[in-house]
């Protein structure tokens, strides 16, 4: 049994129970307390200033519009000047300045095939050129193919072939089927052509590989292939 007195001389000499021993993170984290006090403590000290975000750049001034230019196209076989600006399209200087809706805007974006025209005899679409890259050219449409009472061979075997429903892919559809039948007397092959020493015969297999730039939402395809055969057995066609 201890002595009390040796206990009260103890006591008197080490007032305080021993301190752990101090650590780095210790130390940091009441150095940093400390001085978060001391910054609110001061007079005038400024608070923190929020982040902020850079603004936006502003957007480039839009440019003008190219001024219009004067054009002269060769539509079905008539001049027509007209006055556009550089960016219009061949199907839009058709429709919207010589008034021929025969030529169909579908997709806008050469898929569908239904703005097909001829020019010098081939078949493109008319929304992924220019109208301005088509002067000195013979443009066809739909209503430079035939008219009522004389039809071409073509327009008068979709008629009778029931080659269309809606019709809106019709125009397409035709003067493609025309370009079609003459590419194939000319020697142009197609993906699928067997023998490229010979025009290619063109069976249903050439037909609808040769016609599948143009799409018929209707599913009129069996009918459209049976025109064109039949059509493509006439020599020359008309």
């Amino acid at each position: 049994m201890s002595d009390p007195l040796d206990d009260a001389d103890r006591a008197a000499r080490h007032p305080h129970p021993a301190l752990p021993a101090p650590t780095r993170r210790g130390f940091l984290k009441s150095a940093g307390a400390a001085t978060g006090a001391l910054a609110t403590a001061l007079p005038g000290t400024p608070a923190a200033a929020a982040p902020t975000t850079a603004a936006p750049p502003l957007p480039p001034p839009p440019r003008p519009a190219p001024p219009p230019r004067r054009i002269t196209l060769t539509v079905n076989g008539a001049r027509h000047e007209l006055l556009v600006e550089a960016r219009v399209t061949l199907l839009d200087a058709l429709r919207e300045h010589l008034a021929l809706y025969g030529t169909k805007k579908g997709c806008d974006r050469g898929q569908c095939g239904a703005c097909t025209v001829l020019v010098d005899g081939r078949r493109i679409n008319s929304c992924l050129t220019l109208a301005v890259m088509q002067e000195d050219r013979a443009i066809t449409t739909i209503e430079g193919l035939g008219r009522p009472g004389a039809l071409h061979a073509m327009q008068a075997a979709f008629i009778e072939h029931d080659a269309f429903q809606c019709g809106y892919c019709t125009p397409g559809q035709i003067c493609s089927a025309v370009a079609l039948v003459q590419e194939a007397r000319d020697g142009q092959a197609s993906a699928i052509t067997a023998d490229l020493r010979q025009p290619a015969a063109l069976d249903d297999d050439e037909i609808r590989e040769r016609m599948s730039g143009n799409l018929c939402r209707c599913g009129a395809y069996p009918n459209i292939v049976k025109a064109v055969r039949v059509v493509a057995a006439i020599r020359p066609i008309a």
